[in-house]
């Protein structure tokens, strides 16, 4: 490629990739890499659906397996945009949007196709919150979201919303399975790494408003404002997969993980100790029907 139109592409704060016709990346610009976390030494030459980017929709379904859009791009000549999650280097999930477009040469013969991507999640998150509060005792170190404390204040918030504006909301506990397992087998860096991926990719399966606190060990505790039960259950099904399709590797070897979820909705002036109580059953019975499932109950 010329230095010229290469030294433009890498200055996109938008990452770009191209694959040729056997479907192997090209291209990977200077975005691409801090998006992904995958340099382009690590995948020019190789598919990315060579566990790479490998998307998938909201629903946990495999792009690179039934509607990849650069491959509707090669084979058909379509153009595409779809909003998706890729999996970053270390593991998480990121949602992001993808813009897939076919190339041609001067004859229209098709050679490949380029993919423009970017994250949606807006930056003004609990994490960039967290990160300008000068009072750091409310992060949890490890991981950077909330921690029990920082919950517990946005409850009391939640609550004196509902009294005072009848805004309802929901809660969820989330609780990886078999995290001692992973921890006797791999060692504590590596359980360290696990609950660091999984609480990034509860982040990126939450509103901006959406709240996600590590409560301790391997638990976490999300909290949810204006929502429904029917909703409260889409997204606990939501956090379910994105955390099911997340891993880490080590030493070649992929590391997946599952997390078991639970969760109610608050009850008018009721005290958030007992909706706590109660979503904590709703875990205990997902954990008892054979984990990496959600109950939710009004």
């Amino acid at each position: 490629m010329n230095s010229f139109y290469k030294g433009i592409l890498d200055s996109l704060s938008d990452g770009v990739y191209f694959i040729d016709t056997s479907m192997h990346i090209t291209y990977w610009n200077k975005a691409a890499e801090r998006i992904t976390g995958y340099t382009a030494a690590e995948v020019i030459g190789r598919s990315c659906s060579d566990n790479l980017l490998r998307h998938i929709d909201e629903l946990g379904t495999q792009l690179c397996v039934t509607s990849c859009p650069m491959r509707a791009s090669v084979r058909h000549g379509q153009s595409s945009e779809v909003s998706v999650y890729l999996h970053h280097k270390l593991g998480h999930r990121i949602p992001i949007s993808v813009r897939a477009s076919p190339m041609r040469d001067e004859q229209g013969t098709i050679i490949g196709a380029v993919e423009i991507f970017n994250p949606t999640k807006e930056r003004n998150d609990v994490i960039n919150e967290l990160e300008q509060l000068r009072n750091e005792v409310l992060r949890d170190p490890l991981t950077g979201i909330g921690n029990r404390r920082y919950a517990d204040i946005t409850l009391g918030t939640f609550k004196s919303a509902q009294t005072r504006d009848h805004v309802s909301y929901g809660v969820l506990w989330a609780d990886i399975d078999f995290f001692k397992t992973i921890n006797d087998t791999w060692g504590h860096p590596t359980g360290d790494a696990v609950l660091v991926t999984v609480a990034q990719s509860l982040q990126s399966g939450l509103r901006s408003f959406d709240v996600v606190c590590r409560s301790g060990g391997e638990e976490f505790l999300i909290l949810v404002p204006n929502v429904t039960l029917e909703a409260l259950h889409s997204l606990a099904e939501r956090l379910r997969v994105l955390v099911e399709n997340s891993w880490i590797e080590r030493n070649g070897v992929h590391i997946g993980v599952t997390a078991s979820f639970g969760g109610t909705m608050a009850r008018k002036g009721e005290h958030h100790d007992s909706v706590l109580a109660r979503a904590d059953d709703q875990l205990y019975l997902s954990k008892q029907g054979g984990r990496n499932c959600v109950h939710v109950i009004a």
